[in-house]
Parts: C-alpha cells; structure tokens; sequence
C-alpha cells in the first residue's frame, strides 16, 4: 500500500474541563490528521466553507461544508480527515467526557 505525503493538520486545545475538550484545527491545502479512532463523543463546528474528505476502512467520503454549519458522531469513529481545498480549511471540536 503506498501511503501519501501530506502535511499535518495542526491542533491547538483551546479549553479542557472534566467534561469537555475544545480543540481548534487547522488544515493547509491538503493537510490531513493522520488515522485516527475519537475517543469520546464530539461535535465540530465548521468556520471555513469549502469541502471535507474523511479517508475511512469503506472508502473516502468528501463533504461540502458551510461555515458556521455543525456536525456530531459517536465514540469510535476512525478515520483520517484531509483538506482537499486550494485554500486553508479550519474547524472546532469539541470532545464530550
């Protein structure tokens, strides 16, 4: 399996309490996370439009987001999220304990 190169996506935790992470990410023109399975519940808030790509076991998924638009899954998702945009594509996440 070849693997790609690709830039990471840079992270930056805004706020933890005992019951929340707030983390802020952050994608350069095709940045990924690297694979990765949440540990928690989370919600992410979008605050650039453009599209997103999740790298999954079943296949590539590729979303087209609005700013300010949200999203939420369930413990245990694994993926590896890409920025497939010509421009920087940001967005929160909050982590629920």
């Amino acid at each position: 399996m070849n693997a790609k190169i690709r830039p990471q996506a840079t992270s930056k935790r805004l706020v933890e309490t005992d019951r929340t992470i707030v983390t802020q990410w952050r994608f350069a023109p095709g940045a990924e996370t690297g694979w990765h399975r949440h540990a928690h519940d989370y919600v992410v808030v979008v605050l650039t439009a453009g599209k997103l790509m999740q790298e999954t076991a079943n296949g590539e998924i590729v979303t087209e987001l609005a700013m300010g638009q949200s999203y939420a899954r369930n413990v245990g998702v694994e993926h590896n999220v890409v920025n497939p945009n010509p421009h920087e594509f940001v967005f929160v996440e909050v982590e629920l304990k």
